[in-house]
């Protein structure tokens, strides 16, 4: 729908579609076959068992040589929409190492030709949800789903301070000391920290 002859500026149609500007300079990079391999197979997943929450989700691919996990490495909160809160929270957790893929939604933060240049310094490659499409990334929804239900919902967040300590202390709680039924009833900190032992 964009069309740069139309009198109106890039920028003006952007805004008016609600698009990202940065989506019209850099063309969507296609997906890998090993990607759309596991996303395929979360959709089956899925529609065999729609009930399923994010662990019985992890654990199946897990099941068949896929590894996928649910540790929350860094976060930040921003009340923007700007990609610099995002780039911050990409360098607190590429501190704990660089992935192989790095997915996200397709939020103007996530294709900025900064962020994406980030992800893609590190040599991992960028991978992003289908529009519209929440189940490609069911982790990290039901992650969310988890934080609002065990601390926003249960607090009054009077302002942007109060929301950010509550969410600090439950994602502290939730690596921490937060019994995970996926990994036999430890917290994600207390297998991380044993994996980096066993490989020291």
């Amino acid at each position: 729908m964009i069309d740069r002859g139309c009198g109106l500026s890039l920028s003006r149609q952007c805004a008016l579609l609600g698009v990202s500007r940065s989506s019209q300079y850099r063309p969507p990079a296609g997906e890998s076959a090993e990607n759309l391999a596991l996303m395929r197979r979360l959709d089956e997943l899925h529609l065999a068992h729609p009930f399923y929450g994010s662990r019985q989700m992890a654990r199946h691919p897990r099941r068949e040589g896929i590894v996928a996990g649910r540790h929350v490495l860094s976060w930040r909160l921003s009340n923007t929409m700007d990609a610099g809160f995002c780039i911050a929270a990409l360098e607190a957790a590429l501190r704990s190492g660089s992935p192989e893929i790095f997915n996200t939604d397709q939020g103007s933060q996530f294709t900025s030709i900064d962020f994406t240049g980030r992800v893609q310094a590190t040599g991992a490659r960028c991978s992003m949800d289908g529009r519209g499409r929440y189940l490609d990334n069911i982790f990290i929804e039901r992650l969310w789903r988890s934080l609002k239900y065990e601390a926003v919902y249960l607090r009054e967040l009077a302002d942007g301070p109060a929301a950010e300590r509550e969410i600090g202390d439950w994602f502290e709680f939730h690596n921490h000391a937060r019994p995970h039924s996926s990994l036999d009833g430890r917290a994600p900190g207390e297998v991380y920290r044993d994996k980096c032992e066993k490989a020291a």
